[in-house]
């Protein structure tokens, strides 16, 4: 006997996407129905969820975002291994040599303004074309070698490219299930490629004898190639689909001021703009800090930024799974804890070996931590708030990344190399003053 199959078409509401769900009656007829936003299981109400491999496009979305994130990370983790070569090459001085981490806040704070306008507009299609074409035109124009105040101005438009992407990607895995866990893949892959970067720069320049711009000659194909992923990927994703997904009742309007009233917002973003500061001072700076207080020769020195980066991606990925069963708010502060711990040791015991292996194990606790701010967004906020509220709270991170690594090279300039140390123990401790002025975090079913 010929199966009979009932397919049966509902409205699509403007604020969800659907899924199918095959309802059989005990005969060989079913009806194929879609999987409304929520539906009743076990007596209890259940928000649907997309996951990173369905629809089947998601798994190629993911693909190509771990992809921009990898290079996004070798942008962050190279500045520790080019700035003593910068330094040299241009005769700098700590403060203006620091300049190269204050530019791109510029390109941070528009990314952190406009994002959520950006996507309605847009959409994700447009981010994944715009972001990284920001960064191949300033990484052609770094290659070139042009004068030490074009490559400060560039690394603006830098900022803005890293910021725009930072800003969509972390959202829309946030609207998946399984978030804590993608989200530490996702951050895993950004310190992957921080931790390989140092590493080939330094390659690069001390056993190639190759001038510090050639890495960008690198850093270029790859954005291109970044393009060309993620267009693919997010073809179908247009400004037109996303209003229809995620807004509905005119609440398109005005939705990042909306998300700028809530406290939530606020506290997040200031406690990423301490973390980020923090990741990329110590990442920054500790090649020059093992060069200079520590006497060490240059290339193992650019390995203790590729040891800090390393266990920065490990903990990520390993602390990502063992956090949700935690819960964000009691592991985030236990990590901040012993990454106090490990900091001290950095500090106080003047050896190469115990300086490199502590500061791996600084990265490797503070790991999780971004991941799991971004979870703290999807937890405390409604959904259509969430573009609106991590964008913001992730370029406002990334001036964290200008902002704090120019602040530290100041200090330097003043008072020396071996300032990074206090500054980066004192930064650890606000963080965790930060952390505890959250609400209390509910949990969500999607995550299970």
């Amino acid at each position: 006997m010929a199966t009979a199959t009932t397919v049966i078409e509902m409205p699509a509401t403007p604020t969800n996407q659907h899924t199918s769900v095959e309802i059989s009656n005990g005969s060989s007829a079913s009806t194929q129905i879609p999987l409304e936003p929520f539906a009743q299981a076990n007596g209890q109400v259940v928000q649907a969820w997309e996951r990173w491999n369905r629809p089947r496009i998601n798994t190629y979305r993911l693909a190509a975002i771990f992809f921009a994130f990898l290079v996004f990370g070798m942008n962050d983790g190279s500045y520790g291994a080019l700035v003593p070569y910068i330094e040299q090459d241009y005769h700098l001085s700590y403060i203006v040599t620091s300049l190269v981490f204050l530019s791109p806040f510029a390109g941070y704070t528009v990314a952190a303004l406009f994002s959520d306008r950006l996507h309605l507009f847009v959409g994700r299609r447009g981010i994944a074309i715009i972001a990284p074409s920001c960064k191949v035109i300033s990484y052609a124009v770094i290659a070139a070698h042009p004068p030490y105040p074009a490559v400060v101005a560039i690394l603006a438009i830098t900022g803005l490219g890293n910021g725009l992407l930072d800003a969509a990607w972390n959202a829309w895995i946030g609207t998946l299930a399984q978030t804590n866990q993608l989200l530490g893949l996702l951050h895993g892959f950004y310190g992957l490629g921080a931790t390989i970067s140092p590493l080939i720069s330094t390659s690069m320049i001390t056993q190639g004898h190759l001038g510090w711009w050639t890495f960008f000659y690198i850093m270029t194909g790859l954005s291109a190639l970044e393009i060309l992923t993620g267009t693919w990927a997010f073809w179908s994703e247009t400004g037109a689909k996303y209003i229809d997904v995620n807004r509905t009742d005119g609440a398109d309007k005005g939705m990042t001021r909306k998300a700028l009233k809530q406290k939530v917002t606020w506290i997040c973003a200031s406690f990423l703009l301490c973390y980020v500061g923090l990741e990329v001072s110590l990442g920054g700076w500790i090649v020059n800090f093992m060069i200079r207080v520590r006497k060490a020769q240059p290339f193992p020195s650019g390995m203790t930024a590729t040891g800090f980066w390393l266990g920065l991606t490990v903990g990520r990925v390993v602390l990502g799974f063992i956090t949700p069963m935690i819960g964000e708010r009691i592991a985030v502060s236990a990590y901040l804890v012993v990454a106090v711990g490990c900091e001290l040791v950095f500090w106080l015991v003047p050896q190469f070996i115990v300086s490199a292996v502590a500061v791996a194990l600084v990265g490797f606790f503070t790991g999780p931590i971004f991941p799991s701010t971004i979870i703290a967004v999807t937890k405390l906020l409604p959904s259509e708030m969430h573009v609106a509220a991590i964008g913001f709270s992730a370029a406002v991170g990334g001036s964290g990344a200008a902002l704090l690594p120019f602040a530290v090279g100041a200090i330097a300039q003043a008072k020396g190399p071996a300032t990074l140390q206090p500054i980066v123990l004192a930064l650890i401790a606000v963080l965790l003053g930060i952390w505890l002025t959250l609400p209390r975090m509910p949990k969500r079913l999607h995550e299970a």
